[in-house]
């Protein structure tokens, strides 16, 4: 069963909120639906402390939408928004950022679907915006978790944590 299909998954709220109102934001699209009880994953606490985190829930009716409109509304010139997604979701990122450029500054993808989204990262690093890929999953039997790699992950969080404080 997918998570898109999962009936657990979809229960709770579609957008999940921490952090600062003000300053730079952290918009994550979530395939998996992490947050279903209304609080970030304990491994995202630390950014928290640094950045408003706005969790988008996708097997949630609306987040989406929700994600859509943080970056729509998103003021030139105006505190920076990066964009995590993982797995199918990555290419929900790229089209985000690509209808709306010079919104997001990066858009941070981790194991995201193979070839499918090459192209398009090249045209929304064309409009400006950062495209990196994350630590991800090998698939391997010693990581123990099959792509992509969950976004509460530790590895997941070093590694954005890292890419934003090179910037």
């Amino acid at each position: 069963m997918t998570t898109e299909s999962d009936p657990v998954r979809a229960e709770g709220p579609s957008v999940v909120t921490d952090g600062g109102v003000e300053g730079a934001k952290l918009l994550v699209l979530d395939p998996a639906g992490e947050g279903k009880h209304g609080e970030l994953p304990a491994t995202w606490r630390p950014l928290a402390a640094q950045r408003q985190i706005i969790w988008c829930r996708l097997p949630v009716d609306g987040a989406l939408s929700q994600a859509e409109d943080v970056l729509g509304d998103a003021e030139p010139g105006g505190p920076p928004i990066d964009v995590v997604a993982a797995g199918d979701s990555a290419e929900d990122a790229l089209r985000l950022a690509e209808r709306h450029p010079g919104a997001a500054s990066h858009v941070l993808l981790v194991d995201p679907v193979p070839d499918e989204s090459s192209d398009l990262a090249e045209r929304v690093r064309s409009s400006g915006t950062a495209v990196d890929v994350l630590p991800h999953s090998t698939g391997e039997p010693y990581n123990r978790v099959p792509p992509p790699l969950p976004l509460g992950h530790p590895d997941v969080v070093a590694g954005i944590t890292r890419i934003l404080e090179d910037v």
